[in-house]
């Protein structure tokens, strides 16, 4: 037992190093965008899309009712099309709790007369002992609490996103990727999300507030973060360690 634990702690440690190689030296390198779910979207063909017989002076034509035209709607309908996600969270919450409790409690026995067996059990007690009040407890318990929460938030971001996929209902999936180094820092953004095709501006722009089940993270890798967080080693005994 032994043995394994200490080879799943070498594991871990072996696994959280690698990821620190990367950029041991030098900058991290970029993610491959041709092993991402929107490079595969944008090579599959997705589902059928009907399109109505034309003239030939329509399809010539800048006013036609198609993409293409001047005045057409290019907004992002099928898979493998991009649109716009615009971020912008500016939220503040507060939260106060207080509780206060307080319970006393008195209970007292006593047994002055019983056939005369109190009297006689009084000779046999020692000097100011007596057997009048045989029990008496008094009990007092308090308790309170105060709590308080506070966050504030606020995030301004815009990523370009991908149709990954076209679902029965109509309803788009999308997902989007932005990667930026600075020096030997790497900024990533993440967004995924389900929206609906009348959501999508004219402008080919959808505000988070629209998206549903979206999930965006907002971090980096490098050097800095690295020396932010603690060593596995640390974060294992913090799980581990009862006190």
């Amino acid at each position: 037992m032994k043995r394994f634990f200490l080879l799943g702690l070498t594991g871990l440690a072996f696994a959280s190093g690698c990821a620190r190689i990367d950029h041991l030296g030098k900058p991290p390198t970029f993610s491959s965008p041709m092993t991402t779910t929107e490079h595969t979207a944008m090579m599959s063909p997705g589902l059928p899309i009907r399109i109505e017989e034309q003239r030939a002076v329509d399809r010539a034509s800048l006013w036609s009712g198609t993409r293409q035209s001047l005045l057409g709607d290019r907004r992002a309908v099928q898979q493998g099309d991009i649109l716009t996600v615009v971020i912008e969270i500016d939220e503040k919450a507060e939260i106060s709790n207080a509780t206060d409790r307080s319970r006393s409690g008195s209970e007292s026995l006593g047994v002055p007369q019983l056939f005369g067996l109190p009297q006689r059990l009084d000779e046999k007690l020692p000097e100011g002992a007596s057997s009048a009040d045989a029990v008496s407890i008094n009990s007092t318990s308090s308790a309170s609490g105060d709590g308080s929460v506070k966050r504030k938030e606020k995030l301004t971001l815009r990523v370009a996103a991908t149709i990954v996929q076209v679902l029965p209902n109509g309803v788009l999936s999308i997902a989007g990727s932005q990667e930026l180094r600075v020096n030997f820092e790497m900024r990533e953004l993440l967004v995924t999300g389900y929206v609906r095709p009348e959501d999508i501006s004219r402008q080919n722009e959808i505000t988070y507030d629209k998206i549903a089940q979206a999930r965006v993270s907002y971090g980096g890798r490098g050097q800095i973060t690295d020396v932010q967080q603690p060593r596995i080693g640390q974060q294992v005994l913090d799980a581990v360690l009862p006190f």
